[in-house]
């Protein structure tokens, strides 16, 4: 089908610019947990405090913050590679200066520099990736996801490993990994073109004034004190080496990635953002406060730091989507002022913990996050009308609300229309044509519906299209088709990263409408992830309640239904 759905004939075969940034967002990601596993012995060969040994979080996501700020200015102003390129040469000289450093102030300060180029680099690699994709941006999310998962899941492990050999081993790997993925990066992405107007830094500033996207920052700024606190000072009571501690938190490193990628979405389009958050932040205070009564049992501490990753994975996911739903300024925009909150929560943590740590026991740290997790409640509570408001609540459990916006003069309900539903591909001009041709034998009028999904991962949104770029590709099938003597009608459904409740909402717009079929061609991306489950056209099959038929150039078209969806897709091959 002509939504983007996947990659090419599989999320995984795509150009070299791909790769390389994919491989690059793999080792950033890692450096989430790469120094838990070294935190104690940091503090053991540098003599230091476990409160000096937590400013090696707090410079790194403080600067993070007040640097996402900026990216975007940055980013439009020089250039999607130049912002990366930057990104991945401060992470290597900033990762090998904290290497060679004989002191925690030093450590502190370089991963404060490496915090600064982490803030350049995130901020561009999914709209890079997104980009450079071959065929669109559904595989090239899919391979976005797969490296978060990675690196989040493999940093604890490569940083217990090269730990259990120094402390310095993790900061050199960092470096080496990055350098090769800087002289990728250089070699094999393009120069992309600057956005038309140029952003202004205190854009994502301002964007805070509006009532929805502040309280989702708030929100999510007291989530991750919480997360924060357990990441910065849970490996101290395990009294583990660094490589047991590396395995510790690749265990949850995969949980946080398994339930962000592929449990979250369905919890989600099950019971609705808001009701899943106020269980997974309850569910957060108290594996908090386990982790408090049992600050003296290492096993306590151990077992409630595994299990904290379901939680976290789903919170993650959620929260990003949530923000994207309640904010009425650009994407971008709305993902540099959530980014700004997210991290300077998470930057004051682990130091108000080491100081809480030293003026009373290890207990109180971990207590006061279990607290932030709740207080979280009632502020997202507070904005749960605003959230409420911008989900789809038909019954059906959708978490994400796909628009409908007219495109052109408004239908005339003169006979049961045609749909057909395309994205901006070089293919869709082909498909409305083949639609048109079934409607001309049907006598129908014809509905040409543009799908405009955005991608959201983590805190990171990339719209794959402008609006303005999908209603001019709109307005061109409309010309083209009132050229040829045929009536027509368009409109943009618009979606932040559900392709299951875009399918479902052309289903249910197709049934209100009376349209007598929908119409969908061939993906560019293969079979394979056009008919998956969860696919937009899965879901479109399975909800429509008039016929949907598969169109091309030269064949009739082919009856799509629940029977039929699993012989194409194993008959991908």
């Amino acid at each position: 089908m002509s939504v983007p759905n996947g990659s090419a004939a599989g999320p995984f075969r795509q150009p070299k610019a791909v790769w390389a940034v994919a491989f690059a967002c793999v080792i950033s990601f890692m450096g989430i947990g790469l120094v838990d596993p070294i935190l104690p012995a940091l503090a053991k060969s540098l003599h230091a405090t476990p409160s000096q040994v937590s400013l090696l979080f707090s410079s790194y996501l403080i600067v993070t913050a007040v640097a996402m700020l900026f990216v975007g200015w940055f980013s439009s102003r020089f250039g999607a590679k130049r912002t990366l390129v930057t990104g991945l040469i401060v992470i290597v000289v900033f990762a090998a200066l904290a290497g060679t450093s004989g002191s925690i102030n030093g450590i502190v300060g370089f991963r404060a520099g490496w915090g600064l180029g982490n803030a350049l680099f995130i901020a561009t690699s999914l709209a890079v990736i997104v980009a450079s994709a071959s065929g669109g941006f559904g595989g090239a999310i899919i391979l976005y996801e797969t490296a978060l998962g990675l690196g989040i899941a493999v940093g604890p492990l490569l940083g217990g490993e090269l730990g259990g050999i120094s402390w310095r081993g993790p900061f050199f790997g960092v470096a080496v990994l990055m350098a090769v993925a800087l002289i990728a990066t250089v070699l094999f992405v393009p120069d992309l073109p600057k956005p038309a107007r140029v952003t202004s830094p205190l854009a994502p500033l301002k964007a805070l004034r509006h009532r929805g996207l502040l309280t989702m920052g708030i929100m999510a700024l007291l989530y991750n004190w919480g997360f924060f606190t357990m990441l910065g000072y849970a490996p101290y009571p395990m009294e583990l080496d660094a490589h047991r501690l590396g395995l510790v938190f690749t265990g949850w490193g995969l949980l946080v990635a398994a339930f962000s990628v592929f449990f979250a979405p369905r919890l989600q389009a099950r019971f609705g953002t808001a009701p899943v958050l106020y269980v997974n932040l309850v569910g957060l205070a108290l594996v908090m406060a386990v982790i408090a009564a049992g600050v003296s049992t290492p096993a306590v501490v151990i077992v409630a730091v595994i299990v904290s990753g379901a939680f976290i994975g789903i919170n993650n996911t959620l929260t990003t989507q949530a923000v994207m739903l309640v904010s009425p300024v650009e994407r971008p925009v709305a993902s540099s002022a959530y980014g700004f909150l997210r991290f300077i929560g998470g930057g004051l943590a682990p130091y108000a913990a080491g100081k809480l740590a030293d003026a009373t026991d290890l207990s109180v740290p971990f207590y006061l996050g279990a607290a932030t997790f709740l207080l979280a409640v009632p502020v997202l509570a507070s904005g749960h009308g605003l959230l409420r408001q911008a989900e789809q609540r038909g019954g059906e459990g959708e978490s994400v609300a796909p628009t409908l916006i007219p495109v052109g003069r408004a239908a005339e309900a003169t006979a049961p229309p045609v749909v057909v539903a395309v994205a901006g591909h070089e293919r869709a001009a082909a498909i409305v044509d083949a639609a048109a041709r079934l409607a001309r034998d049907t006598h129908s009028p014809l509905e040409v519906v543009h799908v405009q999904l955005t991608a959201v991962v983590e805190e990171q949104a990339s719209d794959t299209e402008t609006h303005n770029e999908a209603r001019a590709a709109v307005t061109a099938h409309l010309d083209r088709l009132a050229a040829q003597g045929m009536t027509a009608t368009g409109q943009i459904l618009t979606s932040v990263g559900d392709h299951t409740a875009a399918g479902r909402v052309l289903a249910r717009h197709a049934t209100d409408t009376g349209a007598r079929a929908i119409a969908v061609g061939r993906s560019p991306h293969g079979p394979l992830t056009q008919f998956a489950e969860g696919s937009f056209t899965t879901a479109l099959t399975h909800a429509a309640t008039c016929t949907v038929v598969l169109v091309a150039p030269d064949t009739a078209p082919r009856p799509l239904t629940s029977a039929t969806l699993p012989a194409l897709r194993d008959g991908a091959a």
